[in-house]
């Protein structure tokens, strides 16, 4: 368990719009996650108003991140090829102990430089825990709680 192809082909059944949201998120959890260092720090993005962690599930879709990465800082193509360091960890410690510790509205973006394979696990019930979720307060009143992707 833990293997990035499982997780890439769950993401690939979401967006053909098959395939089980609750299996998709299940699928992150057991993945072990790629996540690149930033000045110190796990690299992360603001979009939405939310802190995405970006995560990666293998060393390949993190070189296509680098190699975007060096285009987008007018750096010259093969600068994407120094190291980058990372730290790995399964998916269920980045939702249940990063996410929550960040104390921002944070959320996970797997494969982000794939725009034909990315997938967002925004911070929601069902994803996050219930004291980090956004939509918490409201699905409080929902019978049966909480929603997927």
């Amino acid at each position: 368990m833990g293997d990035g192809a499982a997780l890439v082909d769950r993401i690939a059944e979401r967006r053909a719009g098959v395939g089980d949201p609750g299996a998709l998120v299940g699928e992150l959890r057991r993945a072990l996650v790629l996540v690149p260092y930033d000045r110190g720090g796990l690299w992360t993005a603001e979009f939405g108003g939310i802190r995405w962690v970006c995560g990666f599930t293998d060393e390949a879709a993190l070189a296509r991140f680098a190699e975007e990465r060096a285009g987008v800082e007018g750096a010259e193509v093969g600068a994407a090829s120094r190291s980058w360091e990372y730290a790995v960890f399964r998916g269920a410690r980045l939702l249940d102990e990063v996410i929550p510790a960040m104390g921002v509205p944070a959320g996970v973006a797997v494969n982000v430089a794939d725009p034909d394979g990315a997938m967002l696990f925004p911070p929601v019930v069902g994803i996050v825990p219930d004291g980090v979720a956004v939509d918490a307060d409201t699905d409080a009143d929902v019978p049966g709680g909480g929603r997927g992707l």
